[in-house]
């Protein structure tokens, strides 16, 4: 079941989200992240964007939620999707339903475009994004830094308006 994020979501969410910034370039964040953080960031996110949780007898599996793509006023019409899925249980149809709903979110926020800023290789993410309309921009080498190497980022984009 999709349903709005709670602040009693926090935790969970980190227990998903920090396996990913430990072990993946999904994420270019290097540390873990605490409850307390992701409460920060969920009051932060939901004041203006919709941010989503799946749930499935009552375990948090998957959250995805959208954020200012650049602070300048000038992009305030383009968001940025994130989304993230419990290890091990990708490629479900989880991550779709959930990038679904955020694609709904943004057009009832008003919001013309959804950018997704993949830490590449991210081959589940990029034939997600695909699946669901968003089209490459580009690809740029070595925009990020993370477990002693340089990391590629693959800009994809989907025009809702």
């Amino acid at each position: 079941m999709i349903r709005p994020v709670t602040l009693e979501d926090a935790q969970a969410m980190c227990d998903i989200y920090n396996y990913y910034v430990l072990n993946t370039v999904v994420t270019f964040e290097e540390e873990p992240v605490d409850a307390a953080e992701m409460r920060a960031r969920i009051e932060t996110v939901t004041k203006d964007l919709p941010w989503y949780v799946y749930e499935e007898d009552g375990e948090l599996i998957a959250y995805a939620y959208l954020h200012a793509y650049h602070p300048r006023c000038a992009y305030r019409f383009t968001v940025e999707d994130s989304i993230y899925v419990k290890n091990g249980r990708q490629k479900t149809g989880i991550g779709t339903q959930l990038l679904e709903s955020l694609i709904n979110g943004a057009r009832k926020c008003g919001k013309h475009s959804i950018m997704a800023i993949l830490g590449i290789p991210n081959d589940a993410s990029c034939a997600l994004h695909k699946k669901c309309g968003f089209q490459k921009m580009a690809d740029m080498d070595e925009l990020g830094f993370k477990f002693g190497r340089w990391t590629d980022v693959s800009f994809w984009k989907l025009r809702l308006s």
